[in-house]
This record gives structure tokens, C-alpha cells and sequence, in this order.
């Protein structure tokens, strides 16, 4: 199998908020946007966001989302600071193993930042 490139697909119940969350408040680049679908640029890879998925107001629980989408970035404490200034609640966390920085998309999907 030769792979060309891999992706995320993520079910929204409310898409363009969704949308916007991606795009707006974590500064994802949109490769393509469509009514009920759209492909953002994800690292090397894309994240799809595409409606008819179910929301949560707060955290999904890992029986109802057992998947963490986590974004590797160069500089930690800026890209924090980055989303904590585009009004993004960031709660960083530290392990032995390294440090995390939690964020809740509006949907309930956890998303972890790590340095």
C-alpha cells in the first residue's frame, strides 16, 4: 500500500460553528469548503469536518469519543498563548512524560496540544 497522504474525519452536529472553531480559533488553513463538508489543512495530513455528527456541551467521555486529535507544534508556550488570544481556553497540564495543553472544541471533541 502506498499512501499518499492520511486524514481525520470529524462528524459535526453543528458544521459551520464547527467550522469556524477550526478555522477561526485554531487558525487551521481550509483547503476546500463545501456545504456540509469541509478539508482543512492538518500538519501533513487534512482534517476533514463533515455534518451529521452528534455535539456534546461539555467533554465527551472515551465511550462516546474515544479519539484525541493532538497537534505536535514547534513552540509550546506560544502557540498557547496564540490560542488563548483568539479566546480559546487552554488548560495545560504537565507529566513526567511531557506537557499538554487540553482544549475542548465546541462540539466536546478533545483536541491536546503537546510540546
Amino acid at each position: 500500500m502506498d499512501i499518499r497522504e492520511t486524514g481525520v474525519i470529524l462528524f459535526c452536529e453543528d458544521y459551520e460553528f464547527a467550522l469556524k472553531f477550526y478555522s477561526e480559533h485554531l487558525g487551521l488553513k481550509i483547503r476546500q469548503r463545501g456545504k456540509d463538508l469541509s478539508i482543512l489543512d492538518f500538519g501533513g495530513s487534512y482534517l476533514m469536518l463533515e455534518g451529521n455528527g452528534v455535539a456534546s456541551d461539555k467533554e465527551k467521555t472515551r465511550s462516546q469519543n474515544p479519539t484525541v486529535i493532538r497537534l505536535n507544534v514547534n513552540h509550546f508556550d506560544s502557540a498557547v498563548s496564540e490560542l488563548e488570544a483568539r479566546g480559546v481556553n487552554v488548560e495545560v497540564k504537565s507529566f513526567e512524560w511531557g506537557t499538554i495543553g487540553v482544549v475542548i472544541d465546541p462540539e466536546g471533541n478533545r483536541i491536546e496540544l503537546k510540546d
